[in-house]
């Protein structure tokens, strides 16, 4: 049995898509493959592979321990034993066999890129389970929910979930002007605490510009004019900083970028969308950061 799941980058909506938010959200050529090959002895023995296809975990469960509550050393180990657990507790017949299998997965991106390692895994494994992906994802974690709808759509999206029920509606995003925009990643790892503490503080009272939020989404997708989506990213990046209490990417760290520069999700450092030309290149090099992606490149429609 083989599965795939695609990665994830929120557009828009960051943070306020937990409250009900439009959110703009594409699946990436970049995604997580799942195989699992049935073995004669009652384990279940798992190996991932990262983007080189080199091993970085590997172990052996005995399959009646996902019956039990059993702890690990380990985190990775821990993780992956309750999302199993969760996973059969959903569908008890999911691992109820005598015998084993062999089960191997393989990251089609390097994991500090924040293209949902964690999600395409859970999405992966509801499929290979039969049980409901959002379910388990909130069962056993928390989250939105949109990079398990990217996980299983092939084109972008309009995601919202009202009352752990999402809505998800596919959307043709394919500017006119796709050929000036990029992804960088930022690969500065921040902490998001303050911000989500901020964020939960507000949200309460943010109702105005949610629904701001919610129209710049629409106007994103149907742009025809990069200035004019320009505008909306740099409306969209003032909206969430008020919110959060967070210095925007741009001023932060590109403050003589002569395009526009949006946070992606949680806003630290993984991937920013940037607007540009054959120069943009040059000038995020020569800041130091060299993994930028064409849209197309990027974007699975």
């Amino acid at each position: 049995m083989d599965f795939y799941s695609n990665g994830k980058l929120l557009v828009t909506g960051e943070y306020v898509v937990l409250d009900s938010a439009k959110a703009l959200a594409i699946p990436t050529k970049y995604g997580q493959a799942l195989s699992v090959t049935p073995i004669d002895t009652p384990n279940l023995v798992w190996k991932s592979f990262d983007h080189r296809d080199l091993i970085w975990y590997q172990r052996a469960f005995e399959m009646n321990a996902f019956t039990l509550h059993t702890s690990y050393v380990d985190e990775v180990s821990q993780t992956l034993h309750n999302l199993l657990s969760e996973a059969k507790r959903l569908n008890p017949d999911f691992l109820a066999t005598k015998t084993g299998f062999e089960v191997q997965t393989t990251l089609g991106f390097p994991s500090d890129w924040g293209l949902g390692s964690s999600s395409t895994l859970i999405h992966n494994i509801a499929l290979w389970a039969n049980v409901n992906p959002y379910t388990l994802l909130w069962n056993a974690f928390k989250g939105s929910g949109y990079d398990i709808a990217c996980a299983k759509h092939n084109t972008p999206i309009i995601y919202e979930v009202h009352q752990q029920q999402p809505k998800v509606t596919e959307v043709d995003f394919s500017p006119s002007f796709s050929d000036q925009l990029y992804f960088v990643h930022l690969n500065k790892k921040q902490n998001s605490r303050n911000a989500i503490a901020n964020y939960n503080e507000r949200k309460s009272t943010i109702a105005n510009e949610i629904k701001v939020i919610n129209a710049i989404t629409s106007e994103m997708v149907s742009s025809s004019s990069l200035v004019d989506f320009e505008l909306l990213l740099k409306e969209h990046e003032q909206i969430i900083s008020e919110i959060i209490q967070e210095t925007p990417v741009k001023e932060r760290l590109f403050g003589d970028y002569f395009g526009q520069v949006k946070s992606l999700g949680a806003w630290g450092g993984d991937f920013a969308l940037v607007t540009g030309n054959d120069d943009t290149t040059t000038y995020f090099e020569a800041k130091g950061y060299h993994t930028i992606i064409p849209f197309e490149q990027m974007i699975l429609s």
